[in-house]
């Protein structure tokens, strides 16, 4: 892994949280707790910060980033950014489940509890509203999740990526 420091800002990683041997963190970048980064992820927190929360993965060749001077990258609890995701300068709140290729753009917001889907394209300034899923190129919103279901699984998911961490940790 590549863990560096840029302009005297080194990234915070908790030891509970499992970081692949191919990934890269670098700058601004604080961890909450039980985080897992995955194969060829990159996390630059080096034009601005990004804030993580708790029981994050961020799976293999995602990429997060924030934008100079305008938008940081603030992930909250229990989220889940898929495979070779984009996440760059928005917020994204409590769980919540990025599919995989999406892209979620600058100054966007996805509030707790929603999906974006595989392929996505969350463009720029859009607020994507707690309990919906959202799809497509540029995405919209298709549905509502119902939330007594939803709940669990994005914790159930969360808490897969935490176990997923434990045997590479083992190693």
């Amino acid at each position: 892994m590549l863990i560096k420091s840029v302009n005297g800002k080194t990234p915070s990683i908790p030891e509970d949280c499992y970081v692949a041997e191919n990934a890269t963190i670098v700058g601004d970048v604080a961890f909450g707790s039980s985080c897992s980064v995955w194969f060829n992820a990159v996390i630059r927190g080096d034009v601005n910060f990004i804030k993580i929360g708790n029981k994050v993965n961020i799976q293999d060749g995602a990429v997060i980033h924030c934008t100079y001077k305008k938008h940081p990258t603030i992930i909250g609890n229990n989220v889940s950014i898929g495979h070779n995701a984009i996440v760059h300068g928005c917020t994204i709140h409590d769980n919540v489940l990025i599919g995989m290729g999406a892209i979620v753009m600058d100054n966007c917001v996805i509030e707790s509890n929603s999906i974006v889907a595989a392929g996505a394209v969350v463009t720029q300034n859009t607020i994507v509203a707690s309990g919906s899923i959202w799809a497509g190129v540029p995405a919209k919103k298709v549905k509502d999740i119902d939330q007594s279901d939803f709940a669990g699984e994005i914790e159930r998911i969360s808490n897969n990526y935490v176990m997923y961490s434990s045997w590479f940790k083992e190693e």
